[in-house]
C-alpha cells in the first residue's frame, strides 16, 4: 500500500499497461480521523456525485456518519481509482449549515416553518395559477445531480400532470450540445463508445475536453496508457496549456469561437489525402457529398487563417486522425460552450464516421457530459426531451408515453420542444412564468449574465421554489426553501457519459427534516392531486425502487432500454451499460457494431435541425434524408461569434473548471483539502499580455465586459495571447455579500453574454469579449492551483499541497467488467 498526497498528485501513482490489456486495479480509501478500516462499521455502495465519470464508491459509515471513502476495484468505470473530488467532497454532507427545515418568505425574510406550511404555500400558488393562467405559468428548472427516479417523477408530474412544457435541467449548460451532436449524426441520444475504448485506441482525440481537470479518473487511464507500452498518440484542441496539452502529440490552440473553422480545415485535409472508409460510408451513412463540398474550399491554410493556428499542425493532426486504426474522440465545453457549439462537435463525430471508427474496441465517440446525471435527465424528461428519447414531433411516440401514463395525449404538452432555461428566464423575466421551482442548482451564479439572472429571479410576481441542501444564492431568494438530503442519504440510480448504471445506496439519515427530492414530488402530486383519466394518482410509486421499476417500463423497446435491469442486478454487481434487456441481460458495452441505428424516421428521437439557423428538420424532409435509418453526416460552414474583441474590449474571455471544484462551489467549498487548494478566484493572462499591461503575478486585476466587472488576483500562465480565463466556481455564498456582489464582482457569469447555440441551446460561455486593468499590486502570489492548467509559466509561491495522504492499494487481481 502507497500513500499520497493527492492534492499535489491529483492523478496518484501510475499503473502502466499496453493496447488490449485490462486497466490495472488500484484502490483508493480516504478515512477520516486517522480511521482505519477495521474502524468502518460498514461499507455502502455508491458512485461519484461530483462528475460525470461515474466513479464507483463505497461509502464508509462509523457511528450513523459518514467517515471516508473507498473505490470498488470490481466495477468496469475506475477500478478502485477515485479523484480527488471523490475523496474528499463527501465531507460537504455533515456541514454545520445544511439546511434542515423548510423555510418560508415572511416580511421579506426566510423564516423556518414545517412542512405542511411549505407545501401548502406551493400547491395553493400552483393552483391558483393553473386557474388563471394555466400551466404555461409554471417552470421547473432542476440539475444534473439528481437520480434518474426523480427525473422521471419530475417529468410526469410536469409534463403528463400539470401539462407545462417549461421543464428544463442546468445540464443545459454542460451537456445540451453532447445530446445535439449525437440526435444530429444518429438521430438519437446515447453515447456510442465505451470507457474501454482508452484500451484499445492508438489515437485518442480530446475536443476541448480537459479530462485532467473534469473526469480525472478517466485521465488517469489515459496516462496509465501513455506509460505503458505501445501508448497511443494524442491531439488536443485546446486555447489553454492543460495537462491534456502538456501531453499531448499535437496541441492545437484555436482562438475562442473557431472551432468550426478548425473541424473543416481537418476534414478538408483527411477527404483531400481520401484517408476515409469508402465502404462504410455507402453502406451506412447519408449526407457525403454536402460534406465534401462544404469543406472543400477550407484548406488547412485557409482554416488557419481563422483559428490562428499553423496550417502545418492542422496537417499534422489530420495525418494522425486520417491514419488511425483505432480512434477514440471526445468532447466537452471547449466546444459545447463556443460558439456554433453543436455544429464544431458534429464535426467531431464525422471524422469517426467517415473513418469507419464506430462500433469496435478502440473506435469509438464520446459526447461527453459535464455534470454525474446528466445523461438522466436527457433519458427522464428532466430537461427539454420526452423520456425515453422518445421525439415530441411525432404524434405516434407521444401517443405511446401517454398509454404509458395512462393520460390523454392532448394532455402532453407537444407543439414545440419543451422550453430551455435562457427562454424560461425571458418568460419569466417578461411575466408569463410565474412560479418557477429550482431544485438542486444555483442559477444565481451558473446563468449567463448575473445582473440580469439576479432582477429575474427577485421579481416580486415570480414565486421562486428552491429545493437545494445549502442556503444557496439562488435560495436566499426564494418565497419557499426545501431542505433536501443528498449523496450517502437517500437511494436511486445514476447513469454515466458511457451508458453505465449504477446503484447508491442510502448509507446514513439526512439531516434534520430534510427529505429525499423524489419524496418531495411524490408529495407535491399527490397533494395537487393529479390523476390519470380513470381518476387513480398519476405518479403510481412510493419509493425509490418503485420509480426505478416504472422508469423501466417507459423505457422498454426505446434506445436507453433498462427493462433488463433491478436493483437486485446493480446491488453488488456494480456498474450495468444500457440497453438492458432480455435480449441483452448483461448490458450492451458499444452502440452501432453493426451499422445498424436508432435512426428510422418512425423510430428516431428527433429529425435534426439546420446546424447554422438552428431550423427544426420537418418529418417528410428527414424522411427523403434518411429513409433507412443511416448515420447522418451534417455539413456547416464556420460563422463568427457575436461578440467579437474591440478597441474597447479587446480580449476574449473563456471560462472553464478547475480540478478541485464543482458546478458553483457549494459542496466543494465546504470540503477543507478542496477548498485550501483554490480558494478564491484569479484571472489567467499570457506572459506577452501580462507584460504589456504592467501585471505581474498576483496583482489584482480588473476584467470588464460591456455587462459587469470582476475583481481577481492575475495568475501568468501559458494560455493563448489574447484571451483571458476565469473558473467559474465562485460565487457570493462565504461573502458579505451573501447572494450578490459586496463591492468587485468575483462570479465569472457577471461577464458572460445572454447567448446560445442555435441547435442545442446552450448558453455560450467562451466567446465574450473584455478587457483588463490592472487595479493594485499584488502581495502574494494567485490562488490558483499550481498543479493544472493554472500553473504558472514561472515558479510562484509554495507549490498546491493537501494536509492529508491517500491510501493507494494496487491489486494483481484484475477487476470484474460488465462484459
Amino acid at each position: 500500500m502507497t500513500r499520497v498526497d493527492r492534492i499535489a498528485e491529483p492523478w496518484g501513482t501510475r499503473t502502466p499497461y499496453g493496447p488490449g490489456e485490462p486497466w490495472p486495479a488500484r484502490v483508493d480509501t480516504h478515512l477520516d480521523g486517522g480511521l482505519s478500516s477495521d474502524d468502518v462499521d460498514r461499507w455502502v455502495q455508491t458512485a461519484s456525485l461530483l462528475h460525470s465519470n461515474g466513479d464507483a464508491m463505497d461509502i464508509a459509515v462509523k457511528d450513523e456518519r459518514i467517515v471516508g471513502v473507498r473505490g470498488r476495484q470490481g466495477d468496469r468505470v475506475n477500478h478502485g481509482r477515485l479523484g480527488v473530488k471523490d475523496l474528499y467532497g463527501w465531507q460537504a454532507n455533515s456541514s454545520p449549515d445544511r439546511l434542515t427545515r423548510p423555510l418560508v418568505r415572511e416580511g421579506g425574510r426566510l423564516v423556518e416553518t414545517d412542512w405542511d406550511t411549505a407545501m401548502g404555500r406551493i400547491v395553493e400558488r400552483t393552483q391558483q395559477l393553473l386557474a388563471e393562467q394555466g400551466p404555461s405559468a409554471v417552470g421547473f428548472y432542476t440539475t444534473g445531480q439528481l437520480f434518474a427516479e426523480e427525473y422521471y417523477t419530475l417529468g410526469v408530474l410536469a409534463h403528463g400532470g400539470i401539462g407545462t412544457n417549461h421543464v428544463d435541467g442546468n445540464t443545459r449548460l454542460c451537456t445540451a450540445t453532447a445530446a445535439a451532436a449525437l440526435k444530429e449524426s444518429f438521430a438519437s441520444d446515447g453515447q456510442p463508445g465505451s470507457y474501454t475504448d482508452v484500451d484499445h485506441a492508438d489515437v485518442i482525440a480530446l475536443y476541448g475536453h480537459n479530462v485532467a481537470e473534469t473526469q480525472s479518473v478517466l485521465w488517469m487511464r489515459m496516462l496509465d496508457r501513455l506509460a505503458g507500452p505501445n501508448p497511443p498518440q494524442v491531439i488536443c484542441v485546446d486555447p489553454r496549456p492543460t495537462e491534456v496539452a502538456r501531453h499531448a502529440t499535437v496541441h492545437l490552440a484555436p482562438l475562442p469561437g473557431t472551432n468550426v473553422a478548425l473541424m473543416n480545415g481537418l476534414l478538408h485535409e483527411i477527404i483531400a489525402n481520401d484517408w476515409v472508409d469508402h465502404d462504410y460510408i455507402e453502406a451506412h451513412t447519408v449526407g457525403f457529398d454536402e460534406l465534401v463540398k462544404q469543406v472543400q474550399d477550407c484548406t488547412p491554410e485557409a482554416a488557419a487563417q481563422i483559428c490562428d493556428v499553423p496550417a502545418e499542425q492542422i496537417r499534422e493532426a489530420a495525418a494522425i486522425l486520417g491514419r488511425a486504426e483505432r480512434l477514440l474522440s471526445t468532447v466537452l465545453q471547449g466546444f459545447y460552450q463556443s460558439n456554433q457549439a453543436t455544429a464544431a462537435s458534429v464535426q467531431v463525430n464525422n471524422i469517426n464516421i467517415i473513418r469507419g471508427m464506430l462500433g469496435r474496441p478502440g473506435c469509438g465517440i464520446l459526447q461527453m457530459n459535464g455534470q454525474p446525471t446528466a445523461q438522466n435527465t436527457r433519458e427522464c424528461g428532466g430537461d427539454g426531451d420526452l423520456p425515453a428519447f422518445r421525439n415530441w414531433s411525432n404524434d405516434e411516440h407521444v401517443k405511446d408515453l401517454a398509454k404509458v401514463w395512462n393520460v390523454d395525449p392532448m394532455e402532453i404538452p407537444h407543439y414545440s420542444p419543451p422550453t430551455h432555461v435562457m427562454q424560461m428566464m425571458r418568460y419569466a423575466e417578461d411575466g408569463s412564468i410565474r412560479m418557477l421551482w429550482v431544485s438542486g442548482t444555483n442559477p444565481a451564479v451558473s446563468l449567463p449574465e448575473l445582473p440580469r439572472v439576479r432582477s429575474i429571479l427577485s421579481q416580486e410576481r415570480l414565486f421562486l421554489v428552491v429545493q437545494d441542501i445549502f442556503l444557496s444564492e439562488t435560495a436566499q431568494l426564494a418565497d419557499v426553501v426545501l431542505p433536501a438530503a443528498t449523496w450517502g442519504e437517500k437511494t436511486g440510480t445514476f447513469t454515466n457519459v458511457d451508458r453505465t448504471v449504477h446503484l447508491s445506496e442510502k448509507a446514513v439519515d439526512p439531516p434534520g427534516e430534510a427529505r429525499p427530492d423524489l419524496d418531495i414530488f411524490i408529495d407535491y402530486a399527490h397533494r395537487l392531486g393529479l390523476k390519470d383519466k380513470d381518476g387513480a394518482p398519476l405518479v403510481k410509486w412510493h419509493d425509490a425502487e418503485s420509480a426505478f421499476e416504472a422508469w423501466k417500463e417507459c423505457s422498454r423497446g426505446r434506445p436507453c432500454d433498462y427493462s433488463g435491469m433491478t436493483y437486485e442486478l446493480l446491488r453488488g454487481r456494480s456498474g450495468i451499460q444500457w440497453p438492458c434487456t432480455e435480449e441483452h441481460p448483461d448490458g450492451t458495452e458499444r452502440l452501432y457494431e453493426d451499422g445498424k441505428f436508432f435512426s428510422t424516421p418512425d423510430y428516431c428521437e428527433s429529425y435534426g435541425r439546420d446546424l447554422v439557423t438552428g431550423a427544426p428538420v420537418e418529418a417528410t424532409e428527414y424522411r427523403a434524408l434518411n429513409p433507412t435509418g443511416k448515420a447522418i453526416l451534417r455539413a456547416a460552414e464556420y460563422v463568427p461569434p457575436h461578440e467579437i474583441p474591440s478597441e474597447d474590449f479587446p480580449f476574449i474571455l473563456i471560462t472553464g473548471r478547475t480540478l478541485y471544484h464543482f458546478h458553483t462551489r457549494t459542496k466543494t467549498g465546504r470540503a477543507p483539502e478542496l477548498q485550501a487548494a483554490a480558494p478564491d478566484v484569479w484571472v489567467e493572462l499570457s506572459e506577452a499580455d501580462a507584460s504589456a499591461f504592467g501585471i505581474g503575478e498576483g496583482d489584482l486585476v480588473t476584467v470588464s465586459s460591456p455587462r459587469g466587472s470582476v475583481r481577481a488576483a492575475a495568475r501568468i500562465t501559458g494560455i493563448r495571447r489574447g484571451v483571458v480565463f476565469l473558473p467559474f466556481h465562485y460565487g457570493y455564498w462565504d461573502t458579505e455579500g451573501g447572494h450578490a456582489p459586496d463591492g468587485a464582482g468575483r462570479a465569472a457569469n457577471e461577464l458572460t453574454i445572454t447567448d446560445w447555440d442555435a441547435c442545442s441551446k446552450q448558453p455560450i460561455f467562451k466567446t465574450a469579449a473584455a478587457r483588463i486593468e490592472r487595479t493594485a499590486a499584488g502581495q502574494e502570489p494567485a490562488p490558483a492551483p499550481t498543479t493544472t492548467a493554472s500553473a504558472p509559466v514561472r515558479p510562484a509561491g509554495a507549490p498546491t499541497r493537501g494536509p492529508s495522504d491517500v491510501d493507494e492499494e494496487l491489486s494483481d487481481r484484475a477487476p470484474e467488467v460488465a462484459l
